[in-house]
């Protein structure tokens, strides 16, 4: 009787909400772990501790990929990052894929992104997204954007519309402030608004304010200008809930952050809260990451174990729009989140697969399979909701489980290896064949640019990263 009560009470409200703004909120590098509500050793994020305080907070909350671009990928399809073509950072998303923008601006929403983007095939630190870039946000349903191919850092040049415009002070205030000035403008209106911001911090290379880095004195270099920049992202989404409280919009507002993979390994204090494995590895370090999400009008502030993912978000939001299941290309990963809204809904019955390179993990409501290697065959199996830093092997212990999750994430990886050809396309190809990931230095639209380009701090180090590693900055 409880649990209907709630259910008519969110139904009620979800009715009076049907075309609530919808604003999701990315993080770039952020670790599981790094955050002070998961009582991280040295870093302090009160607003996104107040965030969680007042919205559903997920312990168990996955990036679709353990690096960003596949991960973006999964927020605009609701797709494994491989079945739209995105196959590592720097792939581009097929044209042929249909994304939540898309969606929500033919449901009457006005759209926007802010920051970066990292979908239109190009590798390399990030530059302003070119106007005539066919992959621009606003050839996949973004009305207005202020955007990079990749990460930026402080004082950047982005894009706006395809104008270079130069910025002062921190990438993650900037690209809040950006987005203010769409909400201003459209918050009057007669359209709901949809707004994607995604930060270019904490990514290498680092560089925070001077101010933002005081508290972490005692640590390394590398280490204090990453955590200053944790602390310019959480005052950045401290501006940004204000502003939806100052103009009456918190409440008809769904609020979702999270990050696009999981920590880094040479950042110090741990950045995955003791979490095995980092960003490019399928252990729960690369994949499990800070996942809220708050709608004072529609969720009750609790934590929950249920696992969600990155994957959800557009099923989601299509749930609660009243979407027509033709916005989406089949196969859907993800599910609905809208039931747990009301209260906890049992175990997952869908299943959460990733796949980066030969690496490839399937996690259910409370085990894990995974491999590091599938050409080679081994495979590993894990209790996560007993053993979360995967620290014991279950493979040999539990046989006929181990064998059927191995079962499950072959299928599961046949079906998404199926997709490569373009088979869920209604043209049954990939069509423009998938582009060559480059760097936007080797590309002819970018030639005219190059000149005024380079000139810039964050491009004379060519692709030279954090710790004298090569190759780290065009991630």
């Amino acid at each position: 009787m409880k649990s209907l009560i709630l259910s008519l009470a969110l139904a009620t409200s979800l009715c009076a909400a049907s075309k609530p703004n919808i604003i999701f909120v990315m993080a770039d590098d952020m670790g599981w772990g790094q955050t002070s509500y998961r009582g991280h050793s040295v870093l302090k994020t009160p607003n996104l501790d107040a965030m969680a305080a007042n919205g559903l907070r997920f312990e168990r909350f996955y990036a679709g990929n353990p690096v960003c671009s596949p991960t973006r990928a999964t927020v605009l399809t609701g797709r494994t990052n491989e079945r739209a073509g995105v196959m590592s950072h720097g792939y581009a998303l097929r044209l042929q894929e249909k994304t939540i923008a898309q969606a929500l601006k033919g449901a009457g929403y006005v759209t926007g992104h802010f920051g970066k983007w990292h979908l239109n095939g190009f590798k390399g630190p990030g530059a302003p997204v070119l106007k005539e870039d066919p992959r621009n946000p606003g050839t996949f349903g973004f009305d207005e954007w202020v955007s990079m191919t990749n990460f930026f850092d402080q004082d950047p040049i982005m894009s706006r519309m395809g104008e270079f415009v130069e910025f002062k002070g921190d990438s993650s205030d900037i690209t809040v402030a950006e987005a203010l000035k769409f909400i201003d403008k459209h918050r009057t209106g007669d359209k709901p608004m949809f707004a994607i911001i995604w930060f270019g911090s904490p990514h290498s290379p680092y560089k925070a304010l001077e101010a933002d880095k005081v508290a972490f004195a005692s640590l390394d270099k590398s280490s204090r200008e990453h955590y200053g920049e944790l602390v310019a992202l959480d005052r950045a989404v401290g501006t940004l809930r204000q502003k939806l409280r100052d103009t009456g919009l918190a409440d008809n507002t769904m609020l979702v952050f999270n990050s696009d993979n999981g920590g880094l390994p040479d950042v110090k204090p741990s950045s995955t809260g003791g979490l095995r494995g980092y960003k490019g590895s399928v252990f729960e370090g690369g994949l499990r990451v800070p996942g809220i999400i708050e709608w004072p009008s529609v969720i009750k502030p609790r934590v929950t174990n249920h696992p969600a993912c990155t994957l959800d978000l557009f099923p989601t939001v299509a749930d609660i729009v009243g979407l027509p299941d033709s916005v989406m290309i089949k196969p859907i990963d993800g599910i609905s989140l809208k039931p747990l809204f009301a209260g906890e809904v049992g175990e997952r019955q869908k299943p959460l697969g990733f796949r980066f390179g030969s690496k490839v993990a399937l996690t259910g409501a409370r085990y894990k399979i995974l491999t590091e290697n599938l050409g080679k065959g081994v495979f590993q199996l894990y209790d996560i909701v007993n053993d979360p830093n995967e620290t014991t092997d279950l493979s040999v212990k539990e046989p006929q489980l181990f064998a059927q999750m191995k079962k499950d994430l072959l299928t599961w990886n046949d079906s998404v290896s199926a997709s490569f050809d373009g088979k869920d396309y209604p043209e049954g190809k990939v069509t423009p064949p998938d582009p060559k990931s480059i760097s936007w230095t080797e590309s002819l639209m970018y030639q005219p640019h190059l000149e005024r380009l380079q000139q810039r701090w964050e491009y004379k180090a060519g692709t030279k990263g954090k710790g004298g590693k090569k190759g780290r900055q065009s991630e």
